[in-house]
């Protein structure tokens, strides 16, 4: 077996199960082994598993179509931490997605901590359109710290 049929090859990361009726908020989104969508605060996150090519592509559609249109200004979250694999066709799927929620003036950012991501967006000429976030961010920002009393 060749080192990229491997890659391909990976089994699913245990616990990235997809849940039933997993919409960001309408539950209109069927599950399927590919993608799951849950709310983090703000966030619309839709967590991608397993290998993105021409025959998952469309449903790993059907999830961002939903987290982009589903809020006005959709703030949408693409976790591919969990991806053994992912092609041009899950590419195209991102700029789609990408566009529609730009039209609805909110925003589709990515979280990947993969090299091979990396280089997958610099070879396209998409890393500046979509800059990987290391982790997700957290739902809301810390509190300040406590102001202290002047002494004057």
């Amino acid at each position: 077996m060749t080192p990229d049929a491997h890659d391909r090859a990976a089994p699913r990361p245990e616990g990235t199960a997809p849940e039933s009726g997993s919409g960001p908020e309408s539950g209109s989104v069927a599950a399927n082994p590919y993608a799951r969508t849950r709310r983090i605060g703000p966030f619309v996150v839709v967590e991608v598993s397993g290998e993105i090519d021409m025959a998952s592509a469309g449903s790993l559609a059907e999830h961002l179509t939903a987290a982009a249109t589903g809020a006005a200004q959709p703030d949408v979250l693409v976790d591919l931490r969990h991806v053994a694999f992912f092609d041009c066709s899950g590419l195209r799927v991102l700029c789609r997605a990408e566009a529609t929620a730009r039209s609805r003036g909110g925003r589709l950012r990515l979280v990947s901590d993969q090299p091979r991501i990396h280089r997958l967006l610099r070879a396209a000429g998409l890393l500046g359109r979509f800059p990987p976030l290391p982790g997700v961010p957290p739902a809301s920002p810390p509190p300040p710290p406590p102001q202290r009393p002047s002494l004057k």
